[in-house]
């Protein structure tokens, strides 16, 4: 028995067989009764002020134009938030480190090897002497 329902008496509303048949399909696949089934779909259409004869189509679009422009709208204060805060906090961040670190001398000094020292001894060729 429907919850809240139970005093009410029944009606009688006249439908087409294969209306019936869906009808009677629908409220299986919903496991619900004809009645709390046709009340739902009523509420449905009164609260979404929607009609059962009109199209959806052009107010999904509108839907869909209206959320792209939300997003939009998000994408450009993230990149002005990136812009204007979290680059310069970053810059300020580097430089603070930058100039904190003493840089330490190195503890052993490489041999540039240009500077190498001339050979102790000439080979001398033969034929000179």
């Amino acid at each position: 028995m429907d919850k809240g329902y139970e005093k009410e008496r029944f009606e009688s509303v006249s439908l087409k067989t294969s209306v019936a048949k869906k009808f009677n399909k629908y409220c299986k696949k919903l496991s619900m009764s004809k009645s709390m089934t046709l009340l739902i779909m009523l509420e449905f259409f009164d609260e979404n002020g929607i009609s059962p004869a009109e199209s959806m189509g052009p107010k999904m679009q509108t839907l869909e134009n209206l959320v792209k422009k939300r997003i939009n709208g998000v994408i450009a204060i993230l990149k002005d938030i990136e812009n204007s805060q979290t680059k310069p906090t970053v810059a300020m961040m580097q430089s603070l480190f930058e100039e904190s670190v003493p840089k330490q001398p190195s503890l052993m000094l490489e041999k540039n090897k240009a500077d190498k020292d001339p050979p102790k001894f000439i080979e001398r060729n033969n034929s000179e002497s």
